[in-house]
């Protein structure tokens, strides 16, 4: 391991975002069959070629859905990341580090990462590129990466309202879970990374995904919404608690039980932002449940590749290639911020 990357690791244990207990399972090997590591290698393959290499807009993807969005190129770097690459080292380190210049251009001095008139220039993007550029900054320990990541978390603690959530742009407004989440992730990245970010604002972030929780397990889309939960956001609720510290919660054992008891995948809405958060859930949960929840999305999501390498979903195959990545490569456990 690199030693800026160990630094990062032993930066996050110390984190006070404690570290969920280990449980005995199966290891990344076992759990990882060549079938799937191949699937994977061809995923990734897929990313790497299309990216854009070279101009103003290196770093970039220009699929049909959202060109251009830094939270798509936050994603796929992600997905390089838990293949075990660094900006500039590795086998998809080029790929990374174009990830991270691209992200680097498109923060403005607001802290804002986004393109101008860019359709997915909303907090969603922001929160996916900011919890990559953490990561980046992390195992780089690069002076303009920091400075462009304390710019992006200064502009969420001064957007975060008083509920303690974020909306789809950046300035107080109302807010919702699905959003949140993503900031709540950024905000956990770039604190273990050494970025400052007040405890206030943490406390703030646990009070709002606490009051979305339901009797039933599942988690609200706004407060006071009335209608139940769903499967997408259940899992974004349990990794806000996670992510904030928080293991050792009933609200986090009804919550799993609520995505094992309402799944129903081929049916879900929002599939891949869904098992995004869910496969986090359980990881962190471990033991058993993990083991069946990593063994039944894998083989679902290995039937769902097409010959390119490629996963589709309405918003575009870069960002469901890059969901699908992280999601089959959770074992590996090599992306601090989601280690347990």
């Amino acid at each position: 391991m690199k030693p800026l990357l160990s630094l990062f690791t032993a930066v996050l244990a110390l984190s006070l975002y404690s570290a969920a207990p280990v449980h005995a399972e199966k290891t990344a090997e076992e759990l990882i069959s060549p079938r799937t590591q191949a699937a994977i290698d061809k995923g990734l393959r897929y990313l790497a070629n299309r990216q854009i290499k070279r101009g103003p807009d290196a770093g970039a993807y220009g699929g049909t859905s959202f060109p251009g969005a830094p939270g798509i190129v936050g994603l796929a770097g992600l997905a390089f990341m838990c293949d075990g690459s660094t900006p500039g080292i590795g086998r998809y380190g080029a790929e990374v580090k174009r990830c991270t210049e691209f992200v680097e251009r498109n923060t403005a001095e607001t802290g804002y990462i986004a393109r101008k008139n860019d359709e997915a220039g909303n907090m969603y993007s922001h929160g996916f590129a900011t919890l990559f550029l953490s990561q980046a900054y992390g195992m780089t320990q690069d002076d303009k990466a920091k400075a462009k990541l304390k710019a992006s978390v200064d502009m969420l603690i001064a957007a975060q309202n008083d509920q303690g959530g974020w909306r789809y742009q950046p300035r107080k407004s109302d807010a919702d879970l699905s959003v949140t989440v993503c900031q709540i992730m950024a905000l956990r990245g770039a604190r273990d990374a050494g970025i400052h970010v007040p405890e206030k604002t943490r406390n703030k972030c646990i009070e709002y995904v606490k009051k979305s929780s339901n009797q039933n397990g599942s988690f609200s889309y706004t407060l006071g919404f009335g209608g139940g939960g769903s499967f997408p956001l259940t899992g974004a609720g349990l990794v806000s608690l996670y992510s904030a510290g928080i293991y050792d919660d009933p609200m986090i054992n009804k919550g799993l039980k609520f995505l094992q008891n309402n799944r129903n995948p081929r049916r879900a809405n929002y599939y891949f932002y869904g098992h995004y958060y869910a496969v986090q859930a359980f990881w962190h949960a471990g033991g058993d449940p993990w083991e069946k929840w990593y063994n039944d999305i894998r083989v679902e999501l290995l039937e769902k590749q097409d010959a390119s390498g490629a996963w589709n979903s309405k918003y575009g195959t870069e960002f469901a290639t890059a969901m699908a990545l992280i999601i089959l490569q959770m074992p590996k456990d090599v992306v601090p911020v989601f280690a347990r």
